[in-house]
């Protein structure tokens, strides 16, 4: 009976099926050779002096087994040179040996040279990420942490940038909480002492740069740009110290203004003739006055938004940075929608309509200046977009015009009123009628009411929607005209965008 082949990695190759491993035959060979060897060996037999024993002794024939190849510098020689340039001692050993020495056991079979790993270096790599990985583990067992330095408040963070605004050039930083803020605002927010027409103007002259370039002052911020804000002198009255007893009556007047509150924003129904922001020969305004909401770890209120000086009505004010980054978002996203009420002279012969211009300053360096009707393509100009209907009139001669604006632009509603011919009653800037006689019983005073709101809340995204009741200049000509505060407002089914 004839034997098996032998397996293809059998002696030749020194498989599993090598006759080596298998020991001598049990006996003698059936028969003699077939027949003396045709000429002289090639090379040296494929037994155990074949191609598998070219490359080293077996384990445990006498001869010690050749030390493998590895790494020229293993993880283990990088962490003990790591130990010797810091001095410790410690760390000599391996990283991921245990810090007693274990009882030596009995070595483990060594692996026969003829069954070697595909990939040697693959091997040892594993092994050198464990060491790598595991020492740094150690030594942090070993270290105590340092203690977590104390983040400083707003309060101190704006006085610091204070400091440094005053003494010299400043580089600021973005904030992710004020990612979309306008430049403008955004140093307003860190400055609350500067003027906002100081602003105004190191943004038309180009003193301030936005990762290196001039800024515009409606360019919006993103996270890790970069603000260069030149050296500047503060005036010295900014630096005055809060009064207590001004600070708890300016605290009380606010809150008789608000007509929504909660942890995240809360919105103001700003009386007529009270400025929102600051400027040129104005000392009381509202953001002055939401410093004296400041709380106790330095976050003070902000401003979401901004009406006209004669304006009156909602106002929604940010309690925290996140929540005015959010809800200048649903601003820009046009996700807010606004109602303004007006009462205009003369009837228009549209009912219900659409306004659609490019609006322009007349002068560009004046923060207040009148706006005019431009073209297309005319530098500075931008787009304005206005939906109105007239609610009520009277006798030909006064209307009650609601307006709903889709874009937000300076004095928009005014300019768009005058544009179409019926400009809104005590605005002196754009009211323009000739031979118009002010009827008896209504003040000379802008007729324009921001009415009602609606903006999704900045943390539940949920609509937040109120209403401002009539300033008392508007109570009295709606009294006077028998208007009817509580009819349907038809622009409320007008177009979103």
């Amino acid at each position: 009976m004839t034997t098996k082949p032998p397996h293809r990695g059998g002696p030749g190759k020194g498989g599993r099926g090598s006759s080596a491993d298998k020991g001598p035959p049990k006996g003698p060979p059936k028969g003699p050779p077939k027949g003396p060897p045709k000429g002289p060996p090639k090379g040296p037999p494929k037994g155990a002096a074949g191609r598998g024993a070219s490359r080293g002794p077996r384990p445990g024939q006498g001869r010690p087994e050749r030390a493998r190849t590895g790494p020229r510098s293993s993880a283990l020689d990088a962490a003990q040179r790591a130990a010797q340039l810091r001095g410790d001692e410690r760390d000599a050993r391996a990283p991921w040996s245990p810090v007693e020495a274990e009882p030596a056991g009995p070595a483990p079979r060594a692996r026969p040279a003829a069954v070697r790993p595909a990939n040697a270096k693959a091997a040892a790599k594993p092994a050198a990420r464990t060491a790598a990985g595991r020492a740094p583990a150690r030594r942090a067992e070993a270290a105590p942490a340092p203690a977590a330095p104390t983040a400083p408040s707003r309060r101190e963070q704006r006085a610091a940038a204070s400091a440094t605004l005053a003494s010299g050039v400043q580089t600021l930083t973005v904030e992710p909480d004020e990612d979309g803020m306008r430049v403008d605002r955004f140093l307003t927010a860190r400055f609350p002492q500067l003027p906002f027409t100081r602003i105004q103007s190191l943004v038309r002259k180009g003193e301030l740069r936005i990762d290196g370039k001039r800024a515009k002052a409606q360019e919006r911020l993103a996270p890790g740009q970069s603000v260069r804000v030149p050296p500047l002198k503060l005036d010295a009255d900014a630096a005055r110290p809060r009064n207590p007893v001004r600070d708890r009556d300016d605290a009380e007047f606010l809150r008789s203004l608000i007509l929504y509150e909660d942890q995240d924003m809360m919105v103001l129904n700003k009386p007529f003739g009270l400025a929102v922001q600051g400027g040129s020969g104005t000392v009381r305004h509202v953001d002055g006055l939401l410093e004296a909401l400041t709380g106790p770890d330095g976050q003070k209120p902000r401003l979401v938004h901004r009406l006209d000086k004669d304006t009156a009505g909602c106002l929604i004010v940010a309690k925290t940075r996140l929540a005015a980054a959010t809800l200048a978002k649903s601003f820009r996203s046009r996700a807010a929608r606004k109602i303004y009420w007006a009462l205009t002279a003369g009837v228009p012969k549209v009912r219900q309509g659409r306004v659609s211009t490019y609006l322009v300053k007349d002068e560009p360096t004046e923060a207040d200046a009148r706006m005019r009707v431009a073209k297309h393509g005319e530098e500075g100009a931008a787009h304005a977009l206005t939906y109105y209907a007239m609610v009520d009139q009277v006798a030909q001669k006064l209307s009650w015009i609601s307006f709903k604006p889709v874009t937000g632009r300076t004095h928009q509603l005014r300019a768009h009123a005058a544009h179409i011919g019926h400009p809104i009653v005590g605005d002196p800037k754009y009211f323009d009628v000739e031979n118009w006689a002010l009827p008896g019983g209504i003040q000379n005073r802008l007729h324009l009411l921001a009415r009602r709101i609606v903006i999704p809340h900045p943390r539940t995204g949920r609509p937040v929607d109120v209403s401002a009741p009539l300033p008392p200049h508007m109570a009295q000509s709606w009294n006077l005209l028998g208007f009817d505060a509580g009819r349907y407002d038809p622009v409320v089914d007008a177009p979103e965008d």
